[in-house]
């Protein structure tokens, strides 16, 4: 991978990260090769000491850390199992340590140490000198180092990581349904930059739907600003200059610019996500002090009485919500990982929104959002529980710096600037919905609640409704952000018929949602299967209630999401049940398939059983409407394999298989990705499956995979249990190029052996 790409997949985030790029590609490993501009970014997540036990010692630069664990970033503070864990196990203080020198080019720079999350509470020191702590693990937040950087020498940063639940800091301070996990689990940066700097660029496209559109560009300019200082701003579409506009700094630490004579614009779109990049750059006299880039999309998003509207056209919201944990890692995945998740909503459920539930989430994942066309509702942290006012002040800080990191994100289509189904608090909502708007007046705002005579201080009405009807809109504006899967939770190994019902309950809360244009849409309750504590879990630690397990595999339930694209983008025959014949009875009298074709046939062996249309009578609102299907006069017949035959405009256009032998027949392995970056940080997601002769997970299969690994490492448990038939782990590369060989190893079918590609990564480090 050249150095520029591997820049792009390892940054925190896209805004003003890509200015390695620039750099002359001959530098040494160890060191930077000078900059062609003032600022320069260092990716600082290799080569990292960690403690389970933190002391006053083991902040001092002089301290004996030989002993410790050496660890990448991101790095979640204890590696626990799936499930049946005790939460008490990773709250603890823990301490991590890194030793750097800094190229002696950077003297004379502001030095800054970028931290993109830690759980939950970070005390940094800096060669020994406290830095002071930051509270809030779902918020990035800075130190200068200039002062306390020994150019001549080794240099000491050392984090006191508080993973427990302080009451002190949201989302705590009663009861919370997730688990929050520990560690530095995003990603850190050093970065260097002129003593006077950009520090933030907010790019603000306006009239986007008629032939004068603009961008605003405000700029937030720090340091010395008295001196004479250009600003220019460019606006760039593949490299190529499209409008430019200058001016100079008068004084103020907030500037602003608006380029106009945009000429043609493509619109961002969930269909063709368009995106531009976006240069600020601060001159003085002829020196470049500082440029700091973005990317930005061209789109309007309205919440309005018929409705939410993109780019002038009405477009129903149908999406779930995310929590962003996984299995033995928590939420300490990189970005490859977190991107993956969008494009399983998107490309796979075929959502067109999420909610970040329930607080900002991996810069990259909204990367992904931005570059796929996937709408985000991104909200607050929080959990019901509304503290103190010293808490209170916290969210709205936490509600400044969310908006702040991620207002060039064309996906992010509302502001959620409440506690997740907290009460009414009026001065305190009052407080951040001004906070919002005065941010950033081209969005609106929302606030989750459960309670439907709550005050709405907030401009769209979004609620959590997991009743059956569904209550009628009672704001002009109106949302419905949780349904279903929280009343109704179900595990891979469970009855067909609670599975059905699972995909049923999904269908039907959107058929209403559809029913009246006054419902903007629905997200669903919920995408993934997460980690939560024992009162509202199963008994083993998990949340059984989302349409995909926690591996990201999907259940009946996710079929009815993907049925929902149109048959151009994918033709989708999902069956909602297995083939068995012992399970005759109410699962083959109602047997479910979520599809978008017009007709389905279906066949057993040679014989037609049956040959049905979508069931509008049940799902009259729906364009894809589930099929409801009789076949139990298959029963008692000669039991042959069920063939499922879908048509569109008379032709047929898919066909499914499912074995009536009842047999396992194959052990199926694959990788989500075949190359990956040799950092020690970068993974990918390995799926395996015990099927029948067509592919089918056969969910009652049971056995112990053994893995073996070269060049890589497993993230998961080895041997692996089968949970339904199926499971996942992921890999992570060393940092040693070359092939990464899985070798995966079933009792009955033997071994697979799966092949991945480490590509050399950037040899810049500090």
């Amino acid at each position: 991978m050249k150095r520029r790409d591997f820049l792009k997949t390892t940054a925190v985030g896209t805004a003003a990260f890509s200015l390695l790029a620039d750099q002359i590609e001959a530098a040494e490993p160890g060191e930077l090769a000078p900059s062609v501009s003032y600022r320069q970014i260092l990716p600082l997540n290799r080569r990292w000491l960690y403690s389970e036990k933190s002391s006053a010692d083991a902040m001092k630069p002089g301290f004996n850390d030989r002993g410790w664990k050496a660890v990448t970033l991101p790095h979640t503070n204890k590696m626990l199992p799936m499930n049946g864990f005790d939460e008490n196990e990773y709250m603890f203080v823990s301490a991590y340590r890194r030793h750097f020198k800094l190229p002696a080019a950077l003297k004379g720079r502001r030095i800054f140490v970028d931290f993109g999350g830690v759980m939950t509470a970070a005390r940094v020191f800096i060669n020994g000198r406290d830095l002071g702590e930051y509270k809030g693990g779902y918020t990035p937040f800075s130190h200068e180092l200039t002062k306390d950087i020994n150019w001549k020498g080794d240099n000491v940063l050392a984090v006191e990581v508080d993973s427990t639940e302080r009451k002190d800091i949201p989302p705590f301070g009663n009861l919370v349904d997730y688990l929050t996990f520990g560690g530095i689990y995003r990603d850190v940066q050093i970065r260097a930059v002129a003593d006077t700097f950009i520090e933030n660029v907010f790019a603000k496209p306006a009239n986007v739907l008629r032939d004068d559109r603009s961008v605003n560009v405000r700029i937030y300019v720090q340091g010395k600003t008295e001196r004479d200082l250009q600003l220019k701003a460019e606006l760039l579409d593949g490299g190529k200059v499209i409008a430019s506009e200058s001016r100079n700094v008068v004084g103020t630490e907030t500037q602003d610019i608006n380029l106009t004579n945009l000429g043609a614009i493509q619109l961002w779109d969930i269909a063709s996500p368009k995106l531009y990049d976006l240069r600020v750059t601060v001159i003085s006299d002829v020196t470049i002090l500082d440029h700091y880039d973005t990317r930005i999309g061209f789109r309007e998003a309205k919440f309005t009485p018929e409705g939410f509207f993109l780019n002038g056209k009405h477009l129903k919201l149908r999406g779930l919500n995310r929590h962003q944990t996984y299995p033995y890692v928590g939420q300490a995945m990189p970005a490859r990982v977190q991107k993956r998740d969008a494009w399983i909503l998107k490309k796979e459920l075929h959502c067109n929104i999420v909610r970040t539930s329930h607080y900002p989430q991996s810069p990259h994942f909204l990367d992904a959002c931005d570059e796929l066309g996937l709408l985000v509702f991104e909200e607050t942290p929080g959990w019901q529980h509304i503290g103190d006012k010293a808490w209170q002040d916290l969210t709205v800080q936490y509600i400044d710096t969310m908006i702040r990191r991620d207002w060039n994100h064309p996906s992010i289509i509302l502001w959620g600037v409440r506690v997740n189904e907290s009460g009414d608090n009026h001065d305190f909502y009052t407080r951040t919905n001004a906070l919002a708007h005065d941010l950033d007046d081209s969005r609106q705002t929302g606030g989750v609640r459960y309670r439907y005579n709550s005050e709405r201080l907030e401009d769209v009405f979004t609620m959590n409704d997991f009743g059956f009807p569904l209550r009628p809109p009672n704001h002009p504006l109106y949302l419905n952000t949780e349904f279903s899967g929280h009343m109704y939770p179900t595990k891979r190994g469970d009855n067909i018929e609670r599975l059905r019902e699972h995909a049923h309950r999904h269908a039907r809360v959107h058929d209403a949602l559809a029913s009246d244009a006054k419902y903007a849409g629905g997200l669903g309750w919920c995408a993934f299967d997460y980690n939560t504590h024992d009162y509202f879990g199963s008994g083993d630690r998990i949340c059984y209630h989302g349409v995909s397990d926690i591996f990201r595999i999907p259940k009946p339930a996710a079929g009815f999401y993907k049925s929902q694209c149109d048959p151009s983008e994918e033709i989708v025959l999902e069956p909602a049940f297995d083939w068995a014949r012992g399970d005759e009875n109410e699962t083959f009298t109602n047997a479910l398939v979520c599809s978008n074709c017009e007709k389905l046939v279906y066949y057993v062996g040679t014989r037609k059983i049956a040959e049905v249309e979508p069931d509008r009578k049940a799902y009259p609102n729906l364009k894809y409407a589930p099929f409801t299907t009789n076949l139990h006069s298959a029963i008692g017949k000669a039991w042959e394999d069920l063939r499922i035959e879908g048509y569109i405009g008379g032709k047929m256009v898919i066909e499914k298989k499912m074995s009536a032998r009842g047999v396992d027949k194959q052990f199926i392995i694959a990788a989500d990705d075949n190359e990956l970056v040799a950092d020690g940080i970068d993974m990918t997601r390995v799926v395996f499956k015990v099927a029948d002769e067509f592919g089918n997970v056969k969910p009652f299969s049971v056995a112990a995979i053994q893995f073996t690994i070269e060049n890589g490492e497993i993230m998961g448990d080895n041997p692996f249990a089968l949970v339904g038939g199926c499971g996942a782990i992921w890999i992570r590369s060393t940092e040693k190029a070359g092939k990464i060989r899985l070798t995966a190893r079933h009792p009955r079918f033997g071994a697979k052996v799966i092949e991945i590609t480490a590509k050399a990564s950037s040899p810049l480090v500090i």
